[in-house]
């Protein structure tokens, strides 16, 4: 690749993701100005990652713009950095979400799933009380339990829905407890359960309660996680193709800048 072909390149690439390092720090004060315990927990991490990107490329734009050697090594050295922590991070993600998954009911048109189908690391953090007693807080306020009767006007509509993970393990109690729906969110609890199952003694059909405390309900948010942990791992292969394209092109830059150094000092 030519010498100005790789500058030009390097440039333009690095001026692109100062603008969306800007626009993800921006996002993430934007964040910050909401009360929701949820959303603040994403605060610090999402203004990390835009302040990162912003630092790398003001020093891969700048290095190729006046051909600064020393500032093109520290790019290299960073996006390097970045790349092994991005295929360590989608390897580890694509184990941890290996396991799991969910268990068709008979009458039912979601599944049901079952806490200890998933990873050890799932279940560390989620039986781990500090931490559930955040997502627990999480789920509470989130209104998806009262929500469903909104979303299902009848009992047949409940019924036959294909509700989420979160839904299904949350809001509910175990299919195997037996007890009788009167309601998208109320259940007749006077019948004794037909299973040993703990979660069908935990479930209450108050607001705050339902199954919060069920591992039916840490189940749910399991599946959940898995999902999510599965898109980004995607989203961090394709990332990482174009992160090491971008390389190849930082790399010839490097020595571009390096030959025009050279040929300075060897003409001076």
């Amino acid at each position: 690749m030519s010498t100005g072909t790789s500058t030009f390149v390097i440039r333009w690439i690095n001026f692109l993701t100062m603008i969306m390092g800007i626009g993800v720090i921006c996002f993430g004060v934007w964040m910050s100005t909401h009360h929701d315990q949820c959303q603040r927990m994403l605060i610090i991490p999402v203004i990390c990652l835009g302040a990162l990107i912003f630092l790398i490329s003001v020093i891969g734009f700048f290095g190729a713009l006046k051909n600064i050697i020393f500032l093109l090594w520290v790019y290299l050295v960073m996006l390097f950095l970045i790349l092994v922590a991005i295929l360590v991070f989608t390897v580890l993600a694509f184990i941890i979400t290996n396991n799991g998954s969910g268990h068709a009911v008979s009458g039912l048109r979601y599944k049901e799933y079952r806490l200890q189908d998933y990873s050890v690391w799932f279940l560390k953090q989620l039986n781990n009380t500090q931490n559930w007693g955040r997502l627990k807080s999480c789920l509470v306020k989130s209104g998806d339990c009262n929500n469903l009767p909104n979303k299902y006007k009848t009992l047949k509509a409940y019924e036959s829905a294909e509700l989420t993970p979160i839904e299904g393990g949350c809001c509910r109690p175990p299919s195997q407890c037996g007890y009788p729906a009167i309601n998208a969110s109320y259940y007749d609890l006077s019948y004794h359960p037909t299973s040993s199952n703990r979660d069908c003694k935990l479930y209450k059909n108050a607001r705050n309660v339902k199954c919060y405390d069920c591992d039916s309900c840490k189940a749910g948010v399991a599946q959940y996680m898995k999902i999510e942990w599965r898109v980004v791992a995607i989203f961090n292969v394709v990332l990482f193709v174009i992160l090491s394209a971008v390389y190849f092109v930082a790399c010839c830059a490097r020595r571009n800048a390096a030959s025009i150094s050279s040929s300075s000092k060897a003409e001076g």
